[in-house]
């Protein structure tokens, strides 16, 4: 069971690592569009932006609750 614990707990640190990164990568194309005056980029950025904080969200509710599965 230590194992399941710890596997879920590897799993909800990579999920929002990846979610943080994705809005990282998204806030810079939001940034990098309003400087450009370019809305296809700010578009993606802010669409980056909302899918990685989704991402975070997903990893800091949804991924604890699997230990209650096991």
């Amino acid at each position: 069971m230590a194992f399941f614990a710890s596997a879920i707990a590897i799993l909800q640190t990579l999920v929002v690592a990846i979610g943080a990164g994705i809005s990282v990568w998204g806030g810079i194309n939001l940034l990098e569009g309003y400087g450009n005056d370019n809305p296809g980029s700010r578009s993606q950025g802010i669409k980056q932006l909302m899918a990685g904080g989704g991402i975070v969200l997903i990893g800091t509710q949804l991924v604890p609750q699997l230990g209650s599965l096991f």
